[in-house]
């Protein structure tokens, strides 16, 4: 008779959970600094679409001989001197009456609705 030797080619279980572990680990260290980059280019994001939206209310203002005293035009007209929908990225599918609030002077900031207190246009520098 013949002996047949018999040949499994395979992982242990060891190889296995050795495997999964580096792969959990990996995404334990992937996923905080993804959700971190995220918000930051969203907060960068609704930073740029407030400069825009000022832009608009000045730019209205300037055609309008508005002074820096007056109420600012509503939001249907500043979104004509928009070149693009500009939406808070944090808020989905939201509107712009949804995402921002225009001020109540010309020379006031627009804000935004979805994330007020970090999502903020920075002073001027010359002020």
């Amino acid at each position: 008779m013949e002996n047949r030797k018999l040949s499994i080619n395979g992982f242990t279980l060891l190889e296995m959970v050795l495997v999964v572990a580096i792969i959990g680990l990996l995404a334990a260290i992937a996923i905080p600094n993804l959700v971190r980059a995220r918000c930051a280019s969203q907060k960068s994001a609704c930073i740029n679409n407030l400069r825009q939206v000022d832009g608009g209310v000045q730019q209205w203002a300037l055609e309008n001989r508005a002074g820096p005293n007056d109420p600012p035009c509503d939001g249907p007209t500043v979104l004509g001197y928009l070149r693009n929908q500009v939406v808070c990225p944090a808020s989905g599918n939201a509107t712009f009456a949804d995402s921002y609030t225009l001020p109540e002077k010309v020379s006031g900031k627009p804000l935004c609705k979805i994330v007020a207190d970090t999502h903020v246009l920075p002073l001027d520098s010359s002020n």
